[in-house]
């Protein structure tokens, strides 16, 4: 009558006093006899060790044999007020008995201990923490049977659980490891948060907790994705059940709580069956096998119907006529997961090891009230990669002594379906809101292919519309209102010209440079050599009958302290011979902001008499300039000037000149028709 908290799982497991961590009762006693595989150890360790010694363990202590049965033999005999043992106690063989005395006393808690194969040199206990290791990061083995009534846990995934929390009880809580299995659990150690919020999970219920330090979590495989209830992924067509509730409301509407209706977080009414009995199931298929890890469950979130399932089996099948029962690894009897405890917390429960199956069936064992529940699966895909191709031969005769090896056959088969299945190959299911990442398949590897491609067509597209639209905006900028050869454009051909001797006026340009008042002390014929001997860093003008180019500059300066003036000579009034004269090109848009005057050679035109006047190509603004000192030319000057807003313009000798109420008539050269009219420039 001793015994107190016990699981004795095949390669690890907990055992504790009576009463543990209160005091022992007197006079009790206990003894655990533990077998683990042939050909292994055994080692024990403390997790707590409290016994009275005041008799120095004559009537109460914890006594270890090597071996079960008279044939054991003692390894140790220990008792102490809070003993503390760093080491394990290990064993010759694959068993070892355990025995508990507790005499007459009145303090002491008793003992909690653990044991594990040799194997699992990094065994811990149920009662260690995270708070007990220094690491950011560790892995460490949890024997079976650490979901204890006197340990907390506080916190859930994937947040974190409190530093104050068991390690191997929270991995339980997780679905990391079983509690009655144990196993390897990798720690992560990081700063702590406010609050850590409570749930129930895998029959272990986690608290809600204050601020700490530090928290932990668990490095996991991964595959703890949702399989497509929530998210709709799997079809109502794949939702069935044994029957369905029907039930009119207060209005008088008849609601039917379909099996379609069993999903996860839908704000509708959940599954419920018309005849709560151990009969009634809901089935889902997942198209494909998949790698099933885990199911979360509520029952019906309405108010006003508190229906809910408090415990169910699980079956699966692969073609929805033959059903197995889950079972955990090593155990010969059905699991019975817990389900909920009201109507609208969700519970999570973790399938250790997995299910490998395409249809999941859920038996409800117990329910408030009505059967009625909503669910989702938790799980990844399942693809082990392409089995090699098996030749088909006929089955050789059988005999007697193939019996019993057909029989083998079929339970190995069937222990290995639970876990893997290597004569299938299954390809990536269609999951959605999963956060696991799949397996790699053909698929991945064509991705690798044609993301790379795919990228650098994209690329190849943005660098040829950015060249597109620069070059665009380059030729918008190279444009103006005439278009200019290309050699004139270059700017070391500008460069290059000012350095290149004067020849003629006929046939060089050369860059003039010149001011009114120069212009007013000079002949008429002067003017042409003045201008073209003067280097200046303004464009030339157009020389010869031939229109020049023209460079970037301005032939325009204005002086200081007056306008400039423009200046021409008169055709018609030069005994030079007589050619017809060219206008200037406009300027490129980068040059000054001044006009490039228009020099004409009459060389080539003959001469005209005195009394025909001349025809000037330029329109004077305000009051005429005085005409210069020389033979037979004058020069138009325009001034600023606010006493006369009208546009006068040159006119022939010996006619009368425009009054102040007469319009102006524009003259033109005599070999094009002349046009008369009233025109503002």
């Amino acid at each position: 009558d001793g015994c107190g908290h016990t699981v004795l799982g095949p390669e690890s497991g907990t055992l504790a006093s009576i009463n543990y961590p209160q005091t022992s009762p007197n006079s009790t006693v206990c003894e655990w006899e533990i077998r683990v595989k042939p050909g292994q150890r055994i080692q024990l360790k403390f997790g707590d060790f409290d016994i009275d010694d005041s008799d120095s363990c004559h009537s109460s202590y914890l006594r270890v044999h090597n071996g079960i049965g008279p044939t054991r033999a003692e390894i140790g005999k220990y008792c102490g007020f809070g003993f503390q043992m760093d080491g394990l106690i290990t064993s010759k063989s694959n068993e070892v008995t355990v025995q508990f005395m507790s005499g007459i006393h009145t303090s002491g808690r008793g003992f909690l201990a653990v044991y594990s194969t040799t194997d699992k040199s990094d065994l811990i206990t149920c009662l260690d923490n995270a708070s007990h290791f220094t690491e950011p990061e560790f892995n460490k083995y949890c024997p079976a049977g650490c979901v204890i009534p006197f340990a907390d846990i506080s916190g859930t995934i994937p947040h974190g659980y409190r530093d104050s929390s068991s390690l191997c009880m929270a991995g339980v809580h997780a679905g990391v490891v079983s509690n009655t299995l144990g196993g390897q659990i990798n720690v992560v150690i990081s700063k702590g948060i406010t609050h850590y919020e409570g749930s129930l999970a895998n029959n272990v219920t986690s608290k809600v907790g204050p601020l700490s330090t530090s928290l932990f979590t668990f490095k996991t495989s991964g595959c703890y994705g949702t399989l497509g209830m929530e998210s709709g992924v799997i079809p109502d067509t794949q939702i069935t059940a044994s029957s369905v509730l029907e039930r009119s409301n207060e209005t008088g509407q008849v609601n039917i709580w379909k099996p379609e209706n069993a999903r996860l977080k839908r704000v509708s009414p959940p599954w419920a069956a018309s005849i709560s009995d151990e009969h009634q199931w809901l089935q889902i298929d997942l198209n494909k096998e998949k790698r099933i890890t885990g199911i979360i469950t509520t029952g019906s979130t309405l108010a006003e119907y508190d229906y809910y399932v408090s415990a169910y089996k699980i079956l699966y099948s692969d073609d929805a006529q033959k059903w197995t029962v889950y079972r955990e690894s090593g155990m010969d009897k059905d699991k019975i997961f817990q389900g909920n405890t009201e109507s609208y917390k969700e519970v999570r429960n973790n399938f250790i090891p997995p299910i490998i199956a395409r249809f999941i069936r859920i038996k409800p064992l117990k329910w408030h009230q009505k059967i009625a529940m909503k669910v989702e699966l938790l799980g990844c895909q399942f693809s082990i990669g392409r089995a090699p191709k098996v030749t088909m031969r006929p089955p050789p005769p059988q005999n007697k002594n193939n019996a019993k090896n057909d029989d083998f056959s079929e339970d190995f088969v069937h222990s290995v379906k639970t876990s893997l299945q290597t004569d299938k190959t299954t390809f990536t299911p269609e999951i959605k809101n999963t956060t696991v990442t799949p397996s790699v398949t053909k698929d991945v590897a064509l991705a690798a292919v044609l993301v790379p491609v795919l990228v650098m067509v994209f690329t190849t597209l943005i660098l040829i519309l950015v060249c597109a639209w620069h070059w665009r905006n380059r030729k918008k900028k190279m444009e103006g209102t005439y278009d200019l050869p290309y050699w004139d454009r270059a700017g070391w051909w500008k460069g290059m010209k000012q350095f290149f001797p004067t020849k003629s006026a006929e046939h060089e340009e050369t860059p003039v440079r010149y001011s009114s008042s120069e212009i007013s002390h000079l002949r008429p014929r002067e003017v042409p050599t003045m201008l073209q001997t003067e280097s200046a860093e303004y464009a030339q003008p157009l020389v010869g009958g031939i229109v020049g180019t023209l460079h970037q500059r301005s032939t325009f300066k204005p002086e200081e302290g007056k306008e400039a003036s423009y200046a021409d000579l008169d055709p018609y009034n030069s005994p030079i011979q007589e050619v017809y004269h060219a206008y200037a090109e406009p300027l490129p848009i980068t040059g000054p902001e001044y006009a490039t005057p228009i020099i004409m050679d009459m060389s080539g035109h003959p001469s005209t008499p005195l009394g025909v006047p001349s025809i000037s190509t330029f329109k004077a603004a305000g009051n005429q300039a005085p005409p210069l000192v020389g033979m037979h030319s004058k020069l138009l000057s325009r001034t600023d000037s606010t006493s006369s807003a009208r546009v006068l313009y040159d006119t022939p000798k010996g006619q009368p000149g425009p009054s102040a109420t007469e319009e102006l008539v524009y003259q033109v050269p005599q070999s094009m028709a002349h046009s008369t009219g009233s025109k503002d420039e």
